[in-house]
């Protein structure tokens, strides 16, 4: 079975987690567009300096430079046969360049994961990160370590509760929308994400086979 899903859902939805859980399913890449600019900014790379700022607050990134990192990631022969997008698109014109650039290719899956504002806060104010690699980890104690490379786990700095505010305003004003664009398709499906994550990996699971038949 072969597709291209879509993972849309507010900050802290545990898109990423999910990705990371499924993606070994289906044997597709996860591209996560966070990863991509976090690595850039913990690199100090051009991209990284131009971004960091616009991160810090919980704003996006222009539309014109996060569809071509994207397209530039979906033209390598891993991730023409189907891919798990995670953080893309989050504007509809990232939405319409994503529909021409794929034109040809296996279908469009997109799965909303549903969360509530007060459940984002809740579970953002717990998330740690680790320091070494940038994954995100399900456990709270600062001791662990991270389960894919053994490095520290730290707090994300983009979680502190006035920039998480600030990302949900800017989900609400500019993602969201994508709920309407994309609501009428055959391969559109909602998932409760405030489950348990094993629960929402399972209905994920079953959301995904339906759309992509």
């Amino acid at each position: 079975m072969s597709f291209t899903l879509v993972l849309l859902g507010p900050p802290g939805a545990g898109k990423g987690t999910q990705a990371a859980r499924v993606r070994k399913i289906w044997g597709i890449p996860h591209i996560s567009t966070g990863a991509i600019l976090r690595d850039a900014v913990r690199e100090a790379t051009p991209l990284g300096r131009r971004i960091e700022a616009v991160m810090a607050s919980g704003g996006l990134i222009d539309d014109d430079l996060i569809t071509r990192i994207v397209c530039e990631r979906l033209d390598q022969a891993d991730a023409r046969g189907g891919c798990i997008l995670d953080g893309f698109p989050r504007t509809i014109p990232q939405a319409e360049s994503l529909d021409q650039f794929i034109a040809g290719r296996p279908p469009l899956v997109i799965v909303d994961v549903e969360l509530s504002d007060e459940d984002v806060l809740r579970r953002l104010a717990a998330r740690m990160i680790c320091a070494e690699c940038g994954t995100n980890s399900e456990d709270v104690d600062t001791s662990a370590r991270c389960h894919n490379c053994g490095g520290p786990l730290v707090p994300r700095a983009d979680d502190a509760e006035a920039v998480v505010r600030n990302r949900l305003h800017v989900y609400r004003r500019q993602t969201a929308p994508l709920i309407s664009f994309y609501g009428a398709r055959p391969t559109f499906r909602q998932v409760d994400g405030a489950q348990l994550f094993d629960d929402v990996t399972r209905d994920l699971v079953r959301a995904v086979e339906s759309a992509a038949g």
